[in-house]
């Protein structure tokens, strides 16, 4: 899993120059996407595809939460049923565990998974702000995030998100 860095930056030129400065760095120039409204001179930028503007991870992120939380409760139910129908007590551990990994599992996503989704940035897109998503493994995030900050104190980091090559979001 690598991560995805959020900038906003306030015209394309400036987008160019961080664009050539990451490039310049080593960072693949097809791990750049820029987001903007339509109508903006993007020629030489790379133009975020349509799955990453629609925000698949957000939509994967969803699905995953609920289907823990449905999880959780329909375990909550059978522990419920089996405790009523008084069954050996030994039963009750299975969905008291499926209870726990589900639990576990929620706790996990949310304080280790970091996610940023592309509506937090829909008004400063529309006022003209260009955004530049930026997919870098794990070890490269704080050098990434200062070389932008160091070379382009105009870029405002928007958060680190999740991102996964094989599902292309």
């Amino acid at each position: 899993m690598k991560r995805r860095l959020y900038f906003l930056l306030p015209d394309p030129a400036h987008a160019r120059a961080v664009v050539a400065d990451l490039t310049a760095s080593g960072i693949r120039y097809n791990a750049m996407h820029v987001v903007a409204k339509p109508g903006l001179e993007l020629d030489d930028l790379p133009i975020a595809s349509s799955s990453q503007l629609s925000d698949t991870g957000g939509r994967l992120e969803t699905v995953l939460w609920d289907g823990n939380l449905v999880l959780f409760f329909i375990a909550l139910l059978a522990l419920a049923g089996l405790f009523l129908l008084q069954v050996n007590r030994i039963w009750l551990l299975i969905p008291g565990a499926v209870m726990l990994a589900s639990f576990a599992a929620g706790l996990v996503f949310t304080a280790r998974i970091p996610n940023v989704h592309l509506s937090e940035f829909t008004d400063a897109i529309h006022h003209g702000e260009l955004l530049l998503m930026v997919d870098v493994p794990v070890r490269h995030v704080s050098y990434v995030e200062s070389l932008v900050h160091r070379h382009h104190p105009e870029a405002v980091a928007g958060g680190v998100g999740w991102h996964l090559d094989i599902l292309h979001v």
